[in-house]
């Protein structure tokens, strides 16, 4: 799965719905429908999909590896390098009526931000989008079509919560429309959330009081469980069962995920509230994990 990011402005693709002048609330611009949950409709775990993109090609990459270095990406852990474009994956989710799913730019590159607006542009309104995602270009891609504009090192800058920037993004964005990721790592005892391609610990535990308090300004979160993420060892269960006591909005775990037992894992330890999502260990990213058999599962978990 994907990690945190610097922030940058995206390249904007002209468009005749696209007025990005003006301010998000003035504009008369008709946004997605397609992807977004009906507060009536209650469903048990389900499953997300996700697209990872790295310099514009789908990729897999263990999240943990990822830095910034002078000589290239000589510390990165590649998994899985796609064929496949991120617009064709988005195509398949739309086609199996997936949805809540996310692009995310594992980088701030021009390529990568054409790949997500293909791919969101693919699949209006089903996918949600993060990468360098900040006040000033997330509004950009909610109006090329994602769904929710997923945000970390923007909220958490340097180690600390910024409430003036979280506020902000509500404002600008709109509380149904943001998705604040949580991923965290364990540091004496307690998940700490994490930043800047999760190489840096934040003064922000997640514990009940956390949640409850981002929950007021996010429709949802994002829960990367860094340290078993993309090593395919399996999920973190106390994190599962923690964020399925105290998440008080929907919440989507990522992390370790390799055989269908794991995902019924999920969804007893996360007390049916825990959504997931699958990476490396899916066939369609090179991993033993049938895509179709994660669908079907899918596709099972009741709605009433």
């Amino acid at each position: 799965m994907g990690a945190n990011y610097a922030s940058s402005k995206p390249i904007f693709f002209c468009r005749e719905t696209l007025n990005l002048a003006l301010p998000f609330q003035s504009r008369n611009t008709k946004l997605p429908t397609i992807g977004y949950r009906n507060p009536a409709i209650k469903c048990s775990a389900r499953f997300r999909p996700c697209i990872d993109i790295h310099k514009g090609i789908v990729k897999q990459i263990v999240g943990s590896t990822l830095q910034d270095t002078k000589d290239g990406d000589s510390s990165l852990v590649t998994n899985f390098v796609s064929d496949k474009s991120a617009a064709e994956y988005a195509k398949t989710y739309k086609g199996d009526e997936l949805t809540g799913g996310h692009v995310i730019m594992l980088g701030a590159d021009p390529l990568s931000q054409s790949a997500a607006i293909e791919a969101i542009l693919a699949y209006p309104g089903g996918l949600q989008v993060g990468g360098g995602i900040n006040s000033s270009n997330a509004v950009s891609y909610i109006e090329a079509g994602a769904s929710h504009a997923i945000v970390t090192s923007y909220v958490f800058k340097n180690g600390q919560m910024d409430t003036d920037r979280l506020k902000e993004l509500a404002q600008v964005v709109g509380k149904h429309r943001l998705v604040l990721d949580l991923s965290c790592r364990k540091k004496e005892g307690k998940y700490v959330i994490v930043t800047d391609r999760w190489q840096k610990f934040s003064d922000v535990h997640l514990n009940q009081k956390v949640l409850d308090f981002l929950a007021r300004y996010a429709d949802e979160f994002l829960v990367h469980g860094v340290d078993v993420e993309g090593k395919k060892l399996g999920i973190d269960e106390e994190l599962v069962t923690l964020l399925g006591k105290h998440s008080p909005i929907p919440v989507t775990y990522a992390g370790g995920v390799t055989t269908m037992v794991d995902l019924d894992r999920i969804k007893i330890a996360g007390m049916d509230r825990v959504d997931v999502t699958v990476g490396s260990a899916l066939d369609i990213f090179g991993g033993n994990l049938a895509y179709k058999d994660v669908v079907a599962w899918n596709r099972q978990q009741e709605c009433v």
